[in-house]
């Protein structure tokens, strides 16, 4: 039991990367999505010119990029700070075709309703559309925060000290280095298993009360 209590004081650090990541990817993601969706045909393709090299390089490369590369220079990042940065810029572009399925899922009536209403962009996205977008993105948000979270296993190679990285200092003083990341794997199943529970509850919830 030695080995699992050692990489349970690793979850706080794991859950600190993977929400401040997640947040960072749902707030930046917006103005891309936006853009996304925008009648200008520049804007569009700069957005999703974004996205795509967002998305085209691997998390780990990013993390060392960010924190041998940025981190090296004038400005000094810590290994978490990097972690966040590298997971925080991946979300934005994930987040954003999150958010872009979420816009083209709600029916074109909404917003001509909305309209009529004589609300203006803004309020349309902010009170009628906005909301929906949320509920329809709910499934698809919950996913990737649950892959982030798996994901946040490859801060351990710049030192942050999560679930794994506890793990693999396990592994090097036992005598069965398989042991440790077994625990890792059974600490990983019990986290995300309520996640994804928790997620399906609340979109279940969402559905209902639309419905009403």
């Amino acid at each position: 039991m030695g080995y699992l209590q050692a990489i349970i004081t690793g979850i706080p650090m794991t859950l600190l990367v993977t929400v401040a990541g997640f947040t960072l990817g749902a707030i930046g993601g917006i103005p891309l999505a936006l853009a996304r969706r925008s009648r200008f045909a520049v804007l569009r393709i700069v957005a999703r010119t974004v996205i795509e090299f967002l998305r085209g390089i691997p998390p780990i490369v990013w993390i060392f990029l960010i924190y041998f590369g940025i981190g090296t220079g004038a400005i000094t990042i810590s290994p978490l700070g990097a972690a966040i940065a590298a997971f925080g810029v991946i979300s934005c572009a994930y987040m954003a075709e999150i958010y872009r399925g979420g816009l083209s899922a709600i029916p074109a009536g909404q917003w001509e309703a909305s309209a009529a209403l004589g609300m203006g962009h803004r309020d349309q996205l902010s009170k009628v559309v906005g909301p929906q977008v949320l509920r329809v993105s709910i499934p698809a948000s919950a996913t990737y925060a649950i892959g982030l979270l798996k994901d946040s296993s490859i801060a351990y190679t710049v030192g942050v000290q999560e679930i794994l990285f506890n793990a693999d200092m396990q592994a090097k003083q036992a005598s069965d280095a398989i042991v440790p990341f077994l625990y890792a794997a059974l600490v990983y199943v019990i986290i995300t298993i309520p996640c994804a529970w928790a997620a399906r509850s609340l979109d279940s919830g969402l559905r209902r009360k639309v419905a009403r």
